[in-house]
């Protein structure tokens, strides 16, 4: 008897010998993912409800990760505003799980679970404290320097990221035990890949997002980290090494670590991606025969145990769910 996706993706995060390799792909749905405000515009969750479904049905994923266009801010009136320094941000407080911000997204997660949760396992998609303030102050055509506001105001920064994190964190249980996910999907960087000091991001950065991750587990999910980096941004994967994740994303092309070689540094632990995400990409770019060679490229150099097929992050809006089709029937070719 085939294996279900939901018992296939819980052996291959256990890196247990599983049917065959799965295969998870994903990308945006909104125009503009970043800017567009859910909360203020609550259509746009129907929008993106339509997109999964779209997608779902062309492609029927191995996992869903749950796309978030429209729910990337932290709806407080002064990160709406330009900011100078976090000394702008020193009177905020969590939002508290009575705020539209949870209740959104809760009831956007059930959603979600009721139509595919029977079917596959479902990762909600969250960032990291660093990439929602830069998100949203990017959004207003205010970029932020989070590096500067570490190195110059170290108290300050931290304290913003313990306030936004505490809701981050109650979020993240909330999505598991009342959203019926089966884990958080979480989004860090360095910030900056050569101003910090991996000293001061374990100091003041890590606890906040570790804390994310804590809370994830704690509510019984199987957890995924992806290490950000899109449009060529790199990352020192190495300080993630530690974190308490089942299954770990990273750019691999971009960084120019293959999947065997980060599963190996991650411990061993269950890994997901192996393809570009660009349109120069192969997944973008390629025919039949250039999509099926990579994958078996992929695949004999990572072999078939916990490994998940993907890509660096998020594909262009506009592959060929062909594409997609290829790597899969390719991979399932190379088991057998």
């Amino acid at each position: 008897m085939t294996e279900s996706r939901r018992d296939l993706i819980a052996k291959v995060f256990n890196n247990e010998k599983a049917d065959r390799v799965p295969v998870g792909f994903w990308h945006h749905f909104l125009g503009d993912e970043v800017g567009s405000d859910a909360f203020a515009h609550p259509e746009l969750t129907d929008k993106v409800l339509a997109g999964q479904a779209d997608f779902y049905k062309a492609f029927q994923p191995d996992l869903i990760k749950i796309m978030t266009d429209g729910y990337f801010s932290y709806p407080i009136d002064e990160l709406k505003k330009p900011l100078s320094s976090p000394l702008d941000l020193k009177n905020m407080k969590p939002l508290g799980r009575d705020s539209d911000w949870f209740r959104f997204q809760i009831s956007y997660a059930k959603k979600l679970s009721a139509l595919y949760g029977k079917e596959v396992p479902l990762f909600y998609n969250l960032f990291a404290v660093p990439r929602t303030i830069e998100f949203m102050q990017a959004a207003i055509g205010h970029p932020v320097d989070i590096a500067s506001w570490l190195q110059e105001y170290p108290e300050e920064t931290a304290h913003v990221f313990d306030v936004i994190s505490k809701d981050y964190r109650d979020l993240a249980k909330a999505l598991i035990e009342e959203g019926g996910v089966d884990g958080i999907y979480l989004s860090v960087n360095n910030i900056s890949y050569d101003r910090l000091t991996e000293e001061i991001y374990e100091k003041l950065v890590a606890p906040y997002e570790i804390r994310i991750l804590e809370a994830a587990n704690e509510a019984g999910g199987s957890n995924i980290l992806h290490i950000c980096g899109y449009h060529g941004f790199h990352n020192h994967l190495e300080w993630y090494r530690d974190y308490p994740f089942k299954a770990v994303n990273w750019a691999a092309k971009v960084e120019g670590v293959p999947l065997k070689e980060g599963k190996e540094l991650f411990h061993g632990k269950a890994v997901i991606g192996g393809f570009g995400q660009t349109e120069k990409d192969v997944i973008y770019t390629g025919n039949k025969e250039e999509i099926e060679e990579e994958t078996k490229k992929i695949l004999h150099e990572a072999g078939i145990t916990g490994v998940v097929l993907g890509a660096d992050c998020t594909i262009p809006r506009d592959t060929d769910v062909n594409h997609l089709a290829w790597v899969r029937e390719a991979a399932d070719r190379y088991v057998k």
